[in-house]
């Protein structure tokens, strides 16, 4: 076996099993915190620029394409995106009284785009992947302007807001890298030797994102203890309740099966490891906003895997009674 092949393979794997990696970064470092100290500041922007660069690596011009082909799908799509969570994370800071470090890593997971695994997980739903890809495609571009502007808008009463700067930084860590990654595919895309490279992208996205756990956790992990079982109850309610609401959207405006599947997926799977990094840098203040966005990517990865999981166990039920 050559060493690309041997990549391949491993990325396949992580790729696969992304929740238990996830999780097991995330309980060893609870361990040996000191294992990931070095993913802070600048290094920490490097990380989630790879996880975007990736992303970008995946994009075709079909793919753009698609946002021109499909507009009515993906405006309902963006939309539910953008109001739903956001609105669904305030709702639940009131309703549950969060305090002001917690409250603020939940309202900016709700204000930020689709999750980056949001496509997998899709696929492994039976969803519509092409739809799934143009959503995430388009909540990343419309991310610099909207995250900002809604945490703006909904706690900028309450917590300081470096709107401009965070405009900045979802530019940095998002669209350039996003860019540079599409851009390297519309020029050598075509070439077998960029194809069997990019197979290996997936795992290295999946290792970036552990990174990014790990991280935070080394520096903000001992608050877990203090307020833990809140913010997983809040992340836990936020996601779940995403995905009901972005499955009703699909059925009020008729979708199809897949479809529903997908705005559901979309909806309720934010990029959390966006959230941590805007978290780390805008409220270094409140660590727990850090960790609520931190646990966001942990339990969106296992979520979306549990709900693909029930999805295809429906088809089965279902191909069963025919």
């Amino acid at each position: 076996m050559n060493t690309l092949k041997f990549f391949q393979n491993t990325s396949r794997f992580l790729a696969n099993y992304t929740s238990p990696v996830i999780v097991g970064v995330a309980a060893i470092t609870f361990i040996w915190p000191q294992l990931f100290s070095w993913v802070k500041g600048d290094v920490q922007t490097l990380v989630l620029g790879i996880i975007m660069l990736t992303m970008g690596m995946t994009l075709t011009t079909d793919d753009f394409k698609i946002l021109a082909k499909r507009p009515w799908d993906i405006f309902i799509g963006s939309l539910a995106q953008y109001t739903l969570m956001p609105l669904i994370a305030l709702s639940m800071v009131k309703f549950m009284n969060l305090p002001p470090g917690i409250a603020a890593g939940l309202l900016l997971v709700g204000c930020c785009p689709g999750g980056v695994s949001s496509n997998i997980i899709t696929f492994l739903s039976r969803g519509d992947v092409a739809f799934s890809v143009g959503m995430t495609t388009a909540s990343t571009l419309l991310a610099p302007v909207m995250t900002p502007l809604l945490m703006l808008y909904l706690a900028g009463d309450k917590i300081e807001i470096n709107a401009i700067g965070m405009f900045k930084s979802i530019l940095i860590v998002t669209i350039l890298p996003v860019a540079l990654g599409a851009i390297g595919n519309f020029f050598w895309g075509k070439k077998t030797a960029y194809q069997e490279f990019c197979k290996t992208m997936p795992g290295v996205s999946v290792i970036a994102f552990a990174c990014i756990v790990g991280g935070v956790i080394t520096f903000n992990g001992k608050h877990f203890f203090d307020s833990g079982l809140l913010i997983f109850v809040a992340i836990f309610l936020h996601n779940a309740i995403g995905y009901i609401t972005g499955y009703g959207v699909g059925i009020i405006a008729r979708m199809s099966k897949a479809q529903k599947r997908t705005i559901s997926i979309e909806v309720g799977m934010q990029n959390a490891g966006l959230a941590t990094n805007l978290a780390t840098h805008h409220f270094a203040a409140s660590p727990e906003a850090a960790l609520a966005s931190a646990v966001s990517c942990v339990w969106h990865s296992i979520s979306g895997t549990l709900l693909a999981g029930i999805f295809r166990l429906i088809d089965r039920r279902k191909e069963q009674q025919k």
